[in-house]
């Protein structure tokens, strides 16, 4: 009788500690999505939108980045670069804050301007008071990552990559940490121009442009400091669609200025994370593009496409006085922001455009 007790307490032991190993592996079943979800936002929570909060009382544009001068016909040489990761609160829209995340506290980021051969030294540092960690992945790299592998550092920290650049071009460099998706999306990208032996033709005006879309928390236009919208973000589905990090950035008193007989060129790209880019000045005709920035010019384009990671060269002649319109011509773009201004002023030129007789309204673009 005793052994036949002390089998039925063995038995009903086993079973409680079956019962406890199968918890337990529930429990981490439950938990391994969870824990891949947090090694795929590379360490910072990314998915849940934050509720639109008050925006700072003095809400300021962020600063716009400069065209790097042309490197001319000198010879290859080491050519050094620091860019630092900072989050910078600023307006999107009128009374539409967003925490940005930047290189050098500007969207898009500093353009890098070297000539083909040179050999190129780049430091990444993270600000301090980052909220995620950061890297860079320079499509001019031939490299593993694009220096994305090498960069990737925390908050307070830095890395340097030493890289030759090869192939010249224009190149978008941007953000790689994952998920990369989401850096790109809250502002971290920028061109590197690579200008061939000898350098660029001449011109008399150059212009630095990229296209970018944002997925906000909250509503379009909601007055108060947003958050991102991952959900958003992966139905590509952008509130904002802006050059150079907000609405209006290159309008106004800020618009591209030109002067009539002068040459432009204007540097585009596309940093993303999600739409192409049907690049269009309303009222020219490019001269010149290259598409994808590569060797190959064509002559007399009116819309270039530009993909997501990529860039364009557009030149153009200003013949005539006026305002000039740079829009994104997947037109619904422009009502989320995809617009700029090229103020050209001078003489009228009636050979190339006149007025007959003005409509009884005014409109169109």
């Amino acid at each position: 009788m005793q052994r036949r007790h002390l089998d039925k307490r063995t038995i009903r032991l086993t079973i409680a500690a079956l019962s406890i190993v199968v918890l337990l592996i529930g429990a981490a079943a439950f938990e391994l999505p969870r824990a891949r979800q947090a090694d795929d936002s590379g360490g910072h929570a990314a998915a849940a939108p934050s509720a639109v909060q008050p925006a700072p009382a003095e809400l300021a544009r962020l600063a716009q980045p400069e065209v790097a001068p042309p490197v001319g016909a000198r010879g290859p040489q080491l050519v050094s670069f620091e860019l630092e990761a900072k989050e910078v609160v600023a307006a999107i829209d009128e009374g539409v804050a967003y925490r940005f995340w930047t290189f050098n506290g500007t969207v898009p980021g500093p353009m890098l301007r070297v000539r083909q051969g040179d050999t190129v030294e780049l430091t990444l540092k993270n600000a301090l008071d980052a909220t995620a960690p950061h890297n860079i992945d320079l499509h001019a790299v031939t490299g593993p990552g694009g220096g994305a592998a090498a960069t990737t550092v925390s908050p307070g920290k830095q890395a340097t990559i030493r890289f030759q650049a090869m192939h010249p071009g224009v190149y978008v460099y941007h953000c790689a940490t994952p998920p990369a998706p989401m850096h790109i999306a809250n502002g971290m990208y920028g061109l590197i121009v690579v200008e061939p032996e000898g350098g660029l033709p001449p011109v008399d005006r150059e212009f630095y442009v990229m296209q970018g879309d944002f997925y906000l928390s909250g509503d379009r236009g909601q007055p108060g400091l947003h958050g991102f919208d991952m959900e958003q973000m992966l139905a590509e589905d952008p509130d904002y669609v802006v050059f150079n990090g907000a609405v209006g950035a290159l309008t106004g008193d800020r618009a591209l200025q030109a002067k009539t007989g002068e040459t432009v060129r204007i540097f585009f790209g596309v940093g993303g994370p999600n739409l192409t880019s049907s690049f269009h000045v309303i009222g020219e005709v490019f001269d010149r593009v290259a598409p994808e920035a590569a060797n190959a010019w064509v002559e007399h384009v009116q819309t270039t496409l530009v993909p997501a990671g990529g860039a364009t060269i557009v030149e153009l002649q200003t013949d005539v006085p006026g305002d000039y319109t740079l829009v994104d011509h997947s037109l619904g773009r422009v009502m989320k922001g995809a617009a700029a201004t090229l103020h050209v002023e001078g003489p009228a030129n009636p050979e190339v455009f006149t007025v007959i007789e003005h409509g009884d309204q005014a409109g169109g673009h």
